[in-house]
């Protein structure tokens, strides 16, 4: 069920507040037109869970992983892209709940890392997949992530490449302002080890920043709260300084309880951090990357594929060893 009374009292408080940056392109917030989170019903923590029953790590999982909001993730292999988010979107819009959807199809993906490498054919393909994505949204309330890595992830593009996704991220942005209005988007924007603070907020700006809600910060990574909200400030200190306006950013805070050392791959000895919420600074703390769920071959998922979900790597991620 909708509110839509009480949206429309919140957006007219939050009125002179939102004069501090720049608007995208609809003002709805979808915060506030539902109950919380959306707990995805068939995450792979909760299907590993449900399979399991007698296992003695279940309970630990069900406890702390499986029952915590967190993001679905949508590509290829979700099939027909506006069905599968739609049918996402409406199953969590009839809960009233809050869905948090990730969108990972950017042609050249991954390009460097290689483990979660894919991603459209063409722009064209691409063009499409996103407006279907969006169209399956429509006006229900949503939360999406925008391609991770797709700006940090330049090392391995010519210049031309380069520009060609910054077009694309932009069109998304379109599609999403036309198709979806009561979704907040988030372009991603790296971590705080990445790249600088500076040049980020170039490549934001330059791939359409203003469009979005906001931009997202250390999504599958593991560097704290506190280091990602230092790193979101100093994004928008250049955004000020350079473009006039700044931008509320997300943290995914899935897998930094126990901070980075240095691995960004299935790096052991990292543990789960605040689940979902509103605020904690900075406009939202939230799980993107699933905890356990592999990020390829690498490190201690060595054998596994990416999106795997490795219960044992998920125990340990709870106790932080």
């Amino acid at each position: 069920m909708r509110r839509s009374i009480r949206a429309l009292a919140a957006a007219v408080l939050a009125l002179p507040l939102a004069l501090a940056v720049a608007p995208s392109a609809h003002a709805a917030d979808p915060t506030t037109m539902t109950s919380g989170f959306y707990v995805d019903p068939n995450s792979t923590a909760k299907q590993w869970a449900a399979a399991h029953p007698g296992d003695g790590r279940t309970p630990a999982i069900n406890a702390s992983l499986a029952n915590t909001p967190m993001a679905r993730w949508f590509g290829a292999w979700s099939g027909t892209i506006g069905t599968a988010t739609g049918a996402y979107a409406r199953a969590a819009d009839h809960a009233d709940k809050l869905p948090l959807l990730v969108a990972y199809n950017i042609p050249l993906r991954d390009s460097c890392g290689g483990h979660s490498g894919g991603g459209a054919a063409t722009p064209s393909a691409y063009a499409s997949w996103i407006a279907q994505f969006a169209g399956g949204i429509a006006g229900r309330p949503a939360v999406v992530l925008l391609e991770p890595d797709s700006l940090a992830d330049y090392g391995c593009l010519t210049q031309a490449q380069v520009r060609e996704r910054q077009g694309m991220l932009g069109g998304a942005l379109a599609e999403f302002n036309r198709q979806a209005p009561n979704t907040w988007v988030y372009l991603d924007a790296g971590n705080p080890g990445w790249i600088g603070a500076a040049t980020m907020a170039q490549r934001l700006h330059e791939a359409g920043l203003r469009q979005a809600h906001g931009f997202s910060l250390n999504i599958s990574n593991y560097y704290t709260t506190a280091q990602n909200t230092a790193y979101g400030n100093a994004v928008n200190a250049e955004l000020a300084a350079r473009y006039g306006y700044t931008k509320p950013f997300v943290v995914d805070t899935s897998r930094n309880g126990n901070g980075s050392n240095g691995e960004w791959c299935n790096a052991a000895g990292r543990r789960i951090g605040t689940p979902t919420r509103m605020g904690g600074g900075a406009e939202m703390l939230l799980w993107i990357k699933a905890p356990g769920e592999s990020d390829g071959n690498c490190g201690v998922g060595t054998g596994s594929t990416a999106g795997q979900f490795l219960p044992e790597v998920a125990y340990k991620m709870i106790y932080g060893y």
